[in-house]
């Protein structure tokens, strides 16, 4: 009896001291805003805004100590519309992220499964539209990925281990494509250094057939398989012309230095849609201006300012400027206002406003029109946004 009762004592120790050795969290982001926006279709529009500093979420979070420094790892996340509960990303479940690997402190990390591209690592973090700014204020179309648009698919990912500041990565995604190895391939490159006021960022982006490896990424996405075939671009006019590209091309870099209260920032990227008109549709929806080669391509620059006034007051400033050259010669400059108050450590309610000026040619070949990043494109060159809202971190 004495041996039984130790033996169940040895045994309940030990799996208080497996599971001490495994956690599983759950967290989240809940964001809403009420937004006005001007000269869509001449008239001013007010609606809700759901995920504006930070996509509404919830996910799943897991760590296992494999021993020696090892550990098995995994995420699932979630994204939402809190206005009315609809699935975010396409209508796929785990559509911000779902990946498992292995980490190491010595080493690093590798992930396989539905994950953030190089530029989204390295440089997003240091864009406007990542920070106070809200998607409104990322950069037109959000055609760098710099604001987390579009993830990537069937993809592996390295990320290292911190260097003294220093960390780098790379990812490769799988076109899945029999006898075509290279269709839909994805990959990208990246390094960052973070040490002190200074941080900063590079990152590289390559795909392969991104009207469906890369803005098709999702289960209600139309595929170059089916008959009804067409654009998984965004309507956006500033890159919607060029759905038909064979390869986009991301190129970025940013940096941020802080000083006292106060930090300066800037991001810079180039932005290549190559061979347009190469990339058939069954209806010929991927080339609507009938273009027959040559390439988009677009020149950011952005400057941002932040400002800690008081621990719980942020207030922001920053200026965009987007120059399309190539296929495309228009002008995008926007200017971005913020303040942000944080009520406590997980609530704080915000405030941005946009304004964006629109001149030259869009991919359409059309004059171009203000486009402020997911929006419905203004009548006019001008347009502004307005946003204000609550977000609440668990």
């Amino acid at each position: 009896m004495k041996k039984s009762l130790l033996a169940l004592a040895t045994l309940g120790a030990f799996a208080c001291t497996a599971h001490a050795q495994s956690s599983v969290t759950l967290y989240g982001v809940i964001d809403a805003g009420i937004a006005y926006t001007n000269n869509v279709g001449a008239q001013h529009n007010f609606f809700t805004s759901s995920g504006n500093l930070q996509g509404s979420r919830w996910g799943l979070r897991g760590a296992e100590d494999l021993g020696g420094g090892l550990k098995a790892i995994f995420v699932l996340e979630n994204g939402f519309n809190v206005f009315n509960g609809t699935l975010g990303q396409g209508g796929d479940e785990f559509g911000r992220q779902a990946y498992m690997g292995l980490s190491t402190s010595r080493f690093g990390t590798v992930t396989l499964g539905r994950q953030y591209d190089s530029v989204v690592d390295y440089t997003g973090p240091l864009e406007v539209g990542s920070q106070w700014g809200s998607y409104f204020a990322a950069h037109p179309a959000d055609l760098d990925n710099m604001n987390n648009t579009n993830r990537v698919n069937n993809s592996i990912k390295f990320t290292s281990a911190n260097y003294a500041g220093f960390t780098f990565g790379g990812l490769y995604s799988f076109g899945g494509q029999a006898g075509q190895f290279n269709r839909n391939q994805i990959w990208s490159i990246g390094a960052g250094y973070s040490r002190g006021p200074l941080q900063l960022g590079a990152g590289f982006l390559t795909v392969k057939d991104p009207n469906y490896s890369f803005f098709g990424d999702n289960a209600s996405s139309r595929t170059a398989t089916t008959a009804e075939s067409s654009s998984n671009f965004p309507s956006s006019r500033v890159i919607s012309g060029f759905a038909s590209a064979h390869t986009l091309q991301v190129i970025s870099l940013a940096g941020a230095y802080t000083f006292g209260a106060a930090t300066i920032g800037a991001t810079y990227s180039n932005t290549q849609f190559k061979d347009v008109g190469s990339e058939a549709g069954t209806d010929n929806s991927l080339n609507p201006v009938g273009y027959t080669g040559g390439s988009g391509k677009f020149h950011n620059a952005e400057i941002n300012f932040k400002y800690q006034l008081t621990p719980a007051l942020l207030l922001g400033a920053a200026y965009d400027y987007t120059k399309g050259y190539g296929l495309s010669d228009a002008k995008y400059s926007q200017a971005m206002l913020g303040a942000d108050y944080f009520l406590s450590k997980s609530t704080d309610i915000y405030v941005d406003g946009v304004y964006q000026h629109a001149s030259g040619k869009d991919s359409t070949q059309q004059v171009a029109v203000a486009d402020i990043n997911q929006l419905s494109p203004s009548s006019t060159a001008n347009q502004v946004a307005a946003l204000i809202g609550i977000r609440h971190k668990f």
